[in-house]
């Protein structure tokens, strides 16, 4: 059997990175022989197979021919005569068309050892342009690889922008952007998934909620970067800093859609953009199929982000009603990621990234206080229904209050 490692463990050997998955190519054999070998069936659209110790991917080496529009138009042909080579061209970028034997020599027919060292995603051929999930793989390779200086060929970025022209990226279903999205939202530069996007014209065909807030101004005194757009980038890449859960990097990222349908005539002030964009979210998050857990987060932020911003104004009663609205009182909540997003928004500012966010520390010990009331006197009480509720909020808010005075007394705050 005649075998190769191929694709991204290639590339990320020779990068120095770690290889966390490894896929193999075999030439010369078909898919009878394979399972005469102990290999287990696993392909769907083509022959792929599990290696029955290793459990590792193994396909027969294949030729792809377009036949319809979208990702999903294409024929497969897989058979005996498919040279490695053949099966190589069809793939995206020069950096992922790279072989390697077992023994660790190198087959690199299409210059991916060179653009690898200049630091370039280069499409291999043509073909590139027949696959619009292609534009989303690049983009997401961008978020993954930008910090070690990786950037778009021209010539690569111009076949993209044709793609979007002809209308390629309105083919693509919602659930393989979202599964892009998701794998960018966990690389270490995420912003630059949306900036690849946005440099190809495709952000406002796929993400069109983001897209509209580039251009957007804000107020210079709390925006020095004024553009909306750019602050949810900035955004991102505190969440990035300051996380690695992409609930909270998600949140980050669309906190601000409510400033994209603010009347023009308002600008540069936002003012309700906290709700005015909560109805965006949930068509976003409905149209992606955006897991629930992903959407109560980002509604969440995007709903109180300012409150909290604000948190050393609040009265204690509206910081008491806003740690509930958040679930703050519960012994499992979300009150850590809501406020990492927060922290990611005050930082997401040009020149403002190092300035500590002392309103997280304020509201974690607000919402202990609230916590902490001995509610058995309440509850064993004469008291009925809403009466209940009613009380221990005036429970809580009394340790709210407290809280707050003996916080602002150890600032010598008076």
């Amino acid at each position: 059997m005649e075998i190769y490692l191929v694709g991204g463990a290639v590339r990320d050997q020779l990068l120095g990175l770690p290889v966390k998955e490894k896929d193999w190519v075999v030439i010369g054999e078909t898919p009878e022989s394979m399972v005469r070998q102990g290999f287990r069936p696993v392909g769907k659209d083509f022959p792929v197979f599990l290696h029955p110790q290793s459990q590792e991917e193994y396909a027969l080496a294949r030729t792809e021919r377009k036949t319809a529009p979208g990702y999903k138009g294409f024929t497969v042909h897989a058979a005996p005569d498919v040279s490695l080579e053949q099966d190589l061209i069809r793939r995206d970028l020069t950096i992922n068309a790279m072989a390697m034997t077992p023994e660790g020599q190198l087959v690199d027919p299409y210059g991916g050892q060179g653009d690898l060292e200049k630091r370039i995603f280069r499409h291999i051929s043509p073909a590139f342009a027949e696959d619009p999930v292609r534009i989303l793989r690049i983009a997401r390779f961008a978020a993954r690889y930008q910090h070690l200086g990786f950037t778009l060929a021209e010539e690569t970025k111009g076949l993209m922008q044709a793609m979007v022209t002809a209308g390629e990226v309105d083919h693509l279903v919602p659930e393989r952007v979202w599964a892009e999205l998701f794998k960018a939202l966990n690389e270490k530069s995420p912003s630059a998934f949306f900036y690849t996007l946005k440099d190809c014209s495709a952000l406002d065909k796929i993400l069109p909620e983001i897209a509209c807030l580039f251009g957007v101004p804000q107020p210079e005194k709390y925006h020095p970067e004024i553009d909306t757009g750019v602050h949810v980038m900035l955004c991102l890449e505190q969440a990035a800093l300051l996380s690695p859960n992409p609930e909270v990097r998600f949140a980050a990222l669309v906190h601000d859609l409510g400033k994209g349908v603010s009347p023009k005539a308002h600008w540069p002030h936002h003012h309700g953009h906290e709700t005015q964009g909560l109805p965006i979210l949930e068509q976003m998050c409905l149209r992606l199929r955006v897991p629930n857990a992903f959407k109560a987060l980002a509604l969440q932020v995007m709903q109180y982000h300012s409150h909290c911003h604000r948190a050393f104004e609040l009265r204690a009663s509206t910081l008491t009603d806003t740690l509930t609205a958040l679930g703050a009182f519960k012994p499992v909540n979300k009150l850590p990621e809501f406020l990492l997003a927060c922290e990611a928004d005050a930082k997401g500012r040009a020149g403002l990234e190092n300035v500590p966010y002392h309103q997280a520390k304020l509201l974690s010990g607000a919402a202990r206080a609230g916590a902490s009331i001995d509610t058995s006197s309440i509850l064993n009480g004469e008291l009925k229904g809403a009466q209940i509720g009613e009380a221990i909020r005036r429970l809580r808010i009394k340790a709210v209050s407290e809280f707050i005075r003996a916080s602002a007394s150890a600032r010598g705050v008076e």
